[in-house]
């Protein structure tokens, strides 16, 4: 039983074909639908509402196939993963604990603990602690959200399927939150589409990625609260670094306001529900405008007052 490689280093087609074959009976190939601004990959589609199913799926069957002994799961979460990966536990019959920070979305919380985890809440800076040490101070095996090679394999699935139906991409928007989900869609595209531009997308409260490419590495940020829970940090994760500084070519930052409205116009023209970090990629293609480019739709997990909320501001 050998240690996984390092998630750094760069995926291979075979990893990922792999990574396609586990996850093809849980996570759907989900549609690209076209819109007025890009095509818009509906992850929200999922049947845990999010594209975190990938790579829970696979780093889970990936490490059983290894042989690991597992008996216990353990991971942080502000929700999609957690979802995820306690719907893969509860299908081996392992207990699961999740660590999420105290502004999770309730509808997350509460699906987790429908899923039968034991959910345990930070305020963020102790959750973020957990992010980056793998230390939750429980007993099992602990699966990082971002920081495993299956993974980011996992999340580059979508990236093999886009350029698939799309193969002459010329740019794909991504919410950025640990890096996972760009590192792995990055990987795949330019594989096959090496001039396709890779657009990371903040939040106007919180952009440490972007303050990390302007100063070389990462650096702590301040960061606002907002209902966008499933993005945003104070810090790049420092074992994220080399991959983010390699693979993504720019950063667009929207406003919360533009989040929001992408959330109305995703309803209203396509009857699609996404959450905060799922809509911030099409906010920033609304302002990009580029020709042949990809809005990831992340996740549909958003609160119904805060939808609601938002709906009717229209």
């Amino acid at each position: 039983m050998g240690a996984p490689a390092n998630p750094t280093d760069p995926l291979g087609s075979t990893e990922i074909d792999a990574a396609r074959q586990r996850i093809a009976s849980a996570a759907l190939r989900t549609p690209l639908v076209p819109s007025a601004a890009a095509f818009l990959k509906l992850e929200c589609l999922q049947p845990s509402g999010s594209y975190k199913i990938r790579g829970a799926t696979n780093v889970l069957r990936a490490r059983i196939e290894r042989g690991d002994r597992i008996e216990r799961i353990v991971s942080a979460s502000a929700g999609n993963f957690g979802q995820a990966l306690a719907a893969a536990a509860r299908d081996l019959g392992l207990p699961v604990t999740i660590h999420v920070p105290d502004h999770a979305a309730r509808v997350k919380v509460e699906a987790l603990r429908g899923l039968g985890a034991e959910v345990r809440e930070h305020d963020f800076a102790g959750w973020w602690r957990i992010m980056e040490t793998r230390d939750s101070g429980d007993e099992g095996t602990f699966f990082h959200p971002v920081c495993e090679r299956e993974v980011i394999a996992g999340a580059a699935t979508i990236g093999a399927e886009i350029v698939e139906e799309l193969p002459d991409i010329e740019a794909v928007l991504i919410p950025i939150g640990g890096g996972g989900l760009a590192s792995g869609i990055a990987q795949a595209v330019k594989m096959k589409r090496p001039a396709c531009r890779i657009l990371a997308v903040e939040t106007e409260t919180c952009t440490p990625l972007k303050a990390a490419l302007a100063a070389g590495g990462p650096v702590t940020v301040e960061r606002r609260a907002s209902f966008v829970d499933g993005m945003g940090s104070t810090r790049v994760l420092d074992a994220m670094w080399p991959l983010l500084s390699r693979l993504i070519d720019d950063v667009l930052v929207v406003s919360i306001e533009e989040v929001e409205k992408a959330i109305r116009a995703l309803a209203a023209r396509h009857h699609v529900i996404a959450e905060g970090a799922g809509a911030a990629a099409v906010a920033a293609a609304e302002k990009a405008g580029i020709d042949r480019s990809v809005a990831i739709v992340s996740g549909g997990n958003i609160d119904r007052k805060e939808l609601s909320r938002i709906l009717g501001a229209a």
